[in-house]
């Protein structure tokens, strides 16, 4: 039997949209970032519709319509339906911690919006709901050499778009952008050594260029396509003349990845950026604050982890220490 064609209405009500319009506008979150939370908060009320209702147990979850949610049943919404909830989506969708943990954010910021800013809440029920404790992992990078190799890939690759391909990728290893920060430079974002770049809650941060970075860029700029459909002034262009996307970079990533001989499912577009902040830290001395500034990380805390894998740094620290010669006299 054929599935109802998917209708749109179905997956939202009046407040899931005013809250979406107050995020955009006024907190200006990325299209990416929202795009993300309305799947998990539609997830939400479609667990909660089918938690409250009976008569839609036969309803598969994907196409439950939360499109009749109001205030009333936002209002009865209690702290063990959240957890219940949470439950769920560890139970029945094997979703791990990070994933929990940026559902629990959606809900608790949908939450806040309504106590704080819609005022249709008294008390915000999901103040006190706790995101699952996530387990800090060392980001893994590309070795020096590895990084060389990969260059090196690129550097051999023919064609019309080789030129843009490794400049795509010196600057992902020099500069250590995101992905969205990338796709996103246009010609004016470069201004003699200096980059500018929109990166997480539209923030501008400037990043200096070296000179790997300014000759790739040259050599790229140099057979740039000029005729384009639209984006006139983006950087990177694609074969269908336009701004590259974001997955267009990561198949092209994953291209060069593979033919460096390196496993395409340890290493990844954003793996390129660990690689960029380690070599840094490593070879660079770079302090952590600054470090901190290139990467534009908003905590020090999450720039930190880069303090803790090298390896050899640590190992070298611990021999230093002058008491490393004090041996045990011998009493014979």
């Amino acid at each position: 039997m054929a599935s109802k064609p998917h209708d749109p209405k179905n997956d939202s009500f009046i407040w899931l949209e005013q809250y979406f319009a107050y995020m955009q506008a006024i907190k200006e979150r990325s299209v990416l970032t929202m795009k993300e939370y309305r799947y998990d908060l539609v997830m939400f009320f479609r667990f909660m519709v089918l938690r409250r209702s009976k008569s839609q147990a036969h309803v598969p979850f994907e196409e439950t319509s939360i499109a009749k949610v109001d205030e009333q049943f936002i209002r009865d919404i209690s702290l063990s339906d959240l957890y219940a909830f949470i439950s769920f989506l560890s139970i029945e969708r094997k979703n791990g911690p990070s994933i929990r943990a940026r559902r629990v954010s959606a809900i608790k910021s949908f939450f806040n919006y309504l106590k704080n800013k819609a005022r249709i809440l008294e008390e915000n029920v999901a103040l006190e709901l706790e995101s699952p404790k996530l387990l800090r992992r060392l980001p893994r990078h590309l070795s020096l050499e590895e990084s060389e190799k990969l260059l090196d890939v690129a550097a051999e690759s023919q064609g019309q778009w080789s030129a843009r391909d490794y400049c795509i990728l010196t600057l992902f290893l020099n500069c250590g952008m995101r992905l969205s920060e990338l796709c996103g430079i246009d010609l004016k974002h470069i201004r003699g050594d200096t980059l500018i770049v929109l990166g997480k809650g539209g923030k501008e941060r400037t990043i200096y260029l070296n000179s790997a970075c300014l000759e790739s860029l040259e050599a790229y700029q140099a057979v740039r396509p000029s005729h384009l459909k639209r984006d006139f002034d983006a950087l990177f262009i694609s074969r269908k003349n336009q701004r590259i996307s974001a997955k267009m970079v990561q198949v092209l990533i994953k291209k060069y990845i593979a033919a460096a001989g390196l496993d395409t499912r340890t290493y990844s577009t954003h793996k390129l950026r660990h690689t960029a902040a380690t070599l840094m830290y490593k070879y660079g001395k770079v302090d952590i604050r600054a470090l901190q500034a290139i990467l534009g990380h908003k905590s020090i805390a999450t720039t930190e982890i880069y303090t803790h894998i090298d390896a050899d740094s640590l190992h070298q620290a611990v021999e230093s220490n002058p008491l490393s010669r004090v041996r045990r006299k011998s009493t014979m």
